[in-house]
């Protein structure tokens, strides 16, 4: 029978709240706190969450109304997601989609209510932002699939990864095929996070990063190369890099070059020419970011990175405390 008490860790000196895994009868709720999009493309997520997976669906105001880009005002989706937070019976949050928004919301939101009742909190993309915020109050959620995506066939591996983490079926490891610019080695540590965008504009803010003796995940879409460049830059010159436990480059989606100065290398290239005077273990080309194989990682989690010659592994250390 599954533990249903939140589980308090002490992952060496970091304490974190790992939320009880679902069962079916369960309540969650999908909320949209950033983007707008139709709701007709929700209806494969809501059915799969409800007569597939078998759960109670609460469904925010936010996937209903629209202001300008945005689903709803800030207050609204602020609201919308702070009710579902203070809720006591609700398991689990769904951020329907990304696109931007959450930026504009997280630091007015309390999680006075979480903390006493911890639940999962999935998204990815501009979800970064509330997947940090988490990560900061020691709560564990999950960098994921969203309910607009869970009805693409392509991305069935990614939604069955998402669902084996909400229902308590962890996976040992991930195994990754091995990447010519991966720099071998070993590391442990919190993994934290996500949208690299998402991560470099936050520093200064509440959502900020400690990276210090983490494991850090990054991906993104949609930027130029030089605009990649000047991200990875940032990390190196603000000091993000320097004592990092290890680095897991994810995908770099439709990155743009500059036609009439074109940049001469591509995002990995960049990546690591940036990353080349530190010691840590770098694995590049993990499946995790926005593509069809955009596997599961729990945000704030302990994991092992072990980078070498023929294949690669994060390896997940719930079982070792």
């Amino acid at each position: 029978m599954l533990n249903r008490e939140p589980e308090i860790r002490n992952f060496y000196t970091f304490i974190v709240i790992f939320p009880p895994f679902l069962r079916p009868g369960d309540t969650v709720g999908v909320v949209s706190p950033a983007s707008w999009f139709p709701y007709d493309e929700l209806a494969d997520g809501l059915h799969i969450l409800r007569n597939v997976w078998k759960l109670n669906v609460i469904e925010g105001q936010s996937l209903h109304v629209t202001d300008g880009p945005f689903a709803g005002s800030d207050n609204l989706r602020r609201a919308d997601l702070q009710r579902l937070f203070d809720d006591p019976n609700v398991k689990a949050v769904f951020a329907a989609r990304g696109g931007y928004g959450c930026y504009r919301i997280a630091d007015e939101l309390d999680l006075t209510g979480l903390r006493a009742n911890p639940k999962w909190l999935v998204g990815f993309s501009d979800i970064t932002v509330l997947l940090s915020l988490l990560q900061r109050n020691g709560i564990i959620s999950l960098h994921g699939l969203m309910p607009r995506q869970f009805g693409d066939p392509e991305r069935a591996e990614s939604l069955e990864s998402l669902r084996k983490w909400l229902f308590g079926k962890i996976p040992d490891d991930y195994t990754v095929s091995t990447h010519p610019l991966n720099r071998l080695g070993q590391a442990t540590g919190p993994l934290v996070g996500g949208n690299l965008t998402m991560l470099v504009n936050s520093i200064g803010t509440s959502t900020d990063l400690d990276f210090d003796g983490k494991v850090l995940f990054i991906e993104d879409i949609d930027e130029s190369l030089f605009s990649l460049d000047r991200m990875i830059r940032q990390l190196h010159r603000a000091g993000r890099l320097a004592n990092l436990a290890g680095l897991v480059v994810g995908q770099f989606t439709d990155m743009r070059d500059n036609l009439s100065l074109p940049f001469g290398k591509d995002a990995y290239e960049i990546i690591s020419e940036i990353t080349a005077p530190y010691n840590f273990p770098i694995l590049f080309d993990f499946p995790a970011g926005h593509v069809a194989y955009n596997l599961a990682l729990p945000i704030g989690h302990v994991v092992e990175l072990t980078v070498q010659q023929e294949s690669s592994q994060l390896t997940f250390t719930r079982n070792k405390y």
